[in-house]
């Protein structure tokens, strides 16, 4: 048994941050978070015990700058660092400054993360192993140049020092191979400052298939079992599953076998995992290792029940392995979705911005890892993952299920998701049959993108209309999202306006809407000619679960900082609009000259006067229209604050006015007489 950790300092963000938290937490273990001034609005900022801004946004500056973070975590007095996943979790140079600062680094010895850091000489230890490889070559452009037929096209050619997908590319023909050769070591020099270039075979229709492993301090090595990563797109995973439905018991097994022979060959400690690439016929290929926990790993403790974090701390603190190979099991079916801030249609192109709305699915067998919160901000400097979702079920195709329903569930507005995506994904047949490759979103991307748009457009209007009605029935310049009760209606659909017919827009095309009727059973909607009953059967701030002639639906809703309102169902986005109400910031200006100057009514927004009620003289309620001013082609009724006599009318008929003019003055009260006398 070695040293006790007591404090961790956590050098990472995001999810992987949380997630490493949650645990510690559970251990009894403080932790210390870093982060950069512009993340400080982050979910782990506030989860740590204690948060250190180190920096303004630069990734050299902040979460890549070895000497600030041990110098923090010395400050800190931390036992332990764990690096998570990405930055500095497979640099070497990092396990190093750790050991010579005294600080234990949770993850492998600095040795394994060289040898399998670089795919040259992972593969030779592969190799010595006995787990096979895939044919493959390194050096030059003009030795690779030379050796080409050696390995025979198509190829592979991959960063020596790479990983993560970056700088990969395929080549198909010899006539390709100069300039490819030439981009990869660009590339390759770029992400890694290293321009080697490595070419492997390129294997048809491959699986992308994974085992982890754990190793102790005392040469004690077990794998937790397989993950299938086939479904990528440009060679990020984005859908991962545990167990593979592709492997039979016996290549499992081998496989399994073939990770821990490496883990012992290389002397590896801490959670690992081996990459095997599998082709048709169930051959399976050493891909690379990763020395590191995997995005994917929630997928393993749901069919384990081993919490792999656990398990890295307890390794880090000297213990043997808790567990035996025979102890360990796969029970039931689990599936990672992984959710972007990406535009599917558009190259899966990065969209960061200001979320409107973050509602995160919730039930039994539901995992979320995730490090945001509603209200944040997904920023460009970062990595585009804004969370991982990860269901359990007994089987494949319940699991499968229910993801589709989480993932149905989960809202988020005011950025491009690829949720939508994942949702046809994970229903489609191929999926389902399981006759994917990596190689599928690459080559059918564009046909789902088409499926999508088509499921949006086939989605009635009147469902859409009938939800957002029944979100949009509150007083006009409520914030947040208030339902009515029954009986409400008249008295709060608009305290200057008691009109029942307007018109309403979804994604840009108008209807014509009328409320014949509303009672204590629900709402009766005339759209566009045809009536449906409705009804509310639970409302939360931003989600409404409702009925449409009995039918029972679901909608999220959401309103941006411009004042667009929008609702999502099944994972599609609508824009939305009730041309009778008007923009939050001119009901606040009205609200204002109404509510804290009671001497007189102003121009909630601009619009022409076209008629008047009232005279000097006349003595009016709290209530009552004054006048009716036309704006955005609608009439709108502007009513007495306070019950008063009018001193003065300051518009004519067909009068232009802005927004703030004073249109009618009171009368001064007798406390506001006292008041200005006392001023004065």
């Amino acid at each position: 048994m070695g040293k006790r950790i007591t404090k961790i300092l956590i050098a990472n963000r995001g999810e992987i941050a949380v997630r490493i938290m949650r645990t510690a937490s559970k251990l009894g273990i403080r932790t210390v978070g870093i982060y950069s001034r512009i993340d400080a609005d982050s979910l782990h900022v506030s989860m740590a015990d204690e948060a250190v801004c180190i920096g303004e946004a630069e990734l050299s500056e902040t979460y890549l700058n070895i000497p600030k973070i041990i110098d923090v975590a010395k400050k800190k007095s931390c036992d332990a660092i764990h690096p998570g996943y990405g930055f500095l979790a497979e640099n070497a140079a990092f396990v190093k400054a750790c050991d010579d600062a005294g600080i234990l680094f949770i993850g492998p010895n600095a040795h394994a993360m060289q040898v399998m850091g670089n795919k040259i000489e992972a593969r030779a230890w592969a190799k010595k192993s006995g787990v096979p490889i895939t044919e493959g070559l390194t050096g030059t452009k003009e030795t690779l140049l030379k050796a080409k037929d050696q390995v025979g096209f198509p190829v592979l050619l991959k960063a020596a020092a790479g990983g993560g997908g970056k700088g990969m590319t395929i080549v198909h023909e010899e006539k390709e191979l100069v300039e490819a050769l030439e981009a990869t070591a660009r590339q390759a020099k770029a992400y890694f400052g290293d321009d080697t270039v490595y070419i492997e075979k390129y294997l048809d229709e491959p699986r992308h298939i994974e085992i982890q492993i754990l190793g102790d301090l005392h040469g004690n090595v077990i794998h937790l079992f397989e993950r299938e990563c086939s479904i990528q797109r440009r060679y990020q995973k984005i859908i991962e599953e545990s167990p593979s439905a592709t492997l039979t018991a016996e290549i499992r097994t081998k496989m399994g076998e073939a990770a821990v022979r490496i883990g012992k060959e290389i002397g590896y400690t801490s959670a690992g995992t081996v990459e095997f690439l599998v082709d048709k016929n169930l051959n399976f290929y050493f891909l690379e290792m990763n020395t590191r926990i995997q995005v994917e790993h929630p997928v393993t403790e749901l069919v384990t029940g081993i919490d792999i974090v656990e398990e890295q701390i307890k390794i880090a603190e000297g213990e043997p392995l808790r567990l035996k190979q025979k102890d360990i099991h796969q029970h039931g079916h689990a599936i990672e979705c992984r959710i972007y801030a990406e535009d599917p249609e558009n190259n899966f192109l990065p969209s960061p911005g200001f979320m409107t709305l973050y509602c995160e699915p919730q039930g039994a067998h539901i995992r979320i890892d995730t490090g945001v919160t509603p209200g944040t901000e997904i920023k460009s400097a970062f990595d585009p993952m804004i969370s991982k979702l990860i269901v359990w079920a007994e089987t494949r195709d319940q699991a499968a299920r229910r993801m589709n329903e989480a993932l149905a569930f989960y809202g988020i507005h005011g950025i491009r998701t690829n949720i939508s995506y994942l949702k046809k994904l994970i229903v489609g047949k191929p999926f389902l049959e399981n006759t994917i490759s990596t190689k599928f979103c690459d080559e059918h991307t564009g046909e789902i993108v088409a499926e999508i748009k088509q499921e949006k457009e086939e989605i009635p209007h009147y469902i859409l209309l009938t939800g957002y009605l029944l979100l949009s029935l509150r007083h006009p310049s409520a914030k947040g999202v208030q339902l009515l009760r029954p009986g409400e209606l008249w008295s709060r659909v608009g305290f200057w306006r008691h009109r029942i017919r307007f018109t309403v827009s979804c994604e840009g095309e108008e209807f014509p809407v009328y409320l014949p009727k509303y009672t204590e059973d629900g709402v009766e909607i005339e759209i566009a000619g045809k009536r449906f009953r409705a009804g509310v059967r639970d409302r939360q701030p931003s989600s409404l679960h409702f009925t449409v002639n009995e039918e029972p639906y679901h909608i999220l809703y959401s309103e941006d900082r411009d004042h667009r309102e929008y609702i999502s169902m099944g994972g599609h986005i609508f824009l939305m609009k009730r041309h009778d109400f008007l923009p939050n910031e001119l009901l606040a200006a009205s609200a204002e000259s109404l509510g804290s100057d009671l001497s007189h009514v102003s121009a909630p927004m601009p619009g022409k006067v076209i008629k008047i009620n009232v005279k000097p003289g006349d003595e009016v309620k709290k209530g009552a229209v004054l006048l009716i001013l036309e704006a955005m082609k609608m009439e709108n009724n502007i009513v007495a604050s306070r019950e008063a006599k009018i001193k003065e009318v300051n518009v004519d008929l067909q009068q232009l006015v802005e927004v703030h003019t004073p249109l009618v003055v009171f009368e001064e009260e007798d406390g506001e007489k006292r008041g200005n006398e006392v001023a004065r």
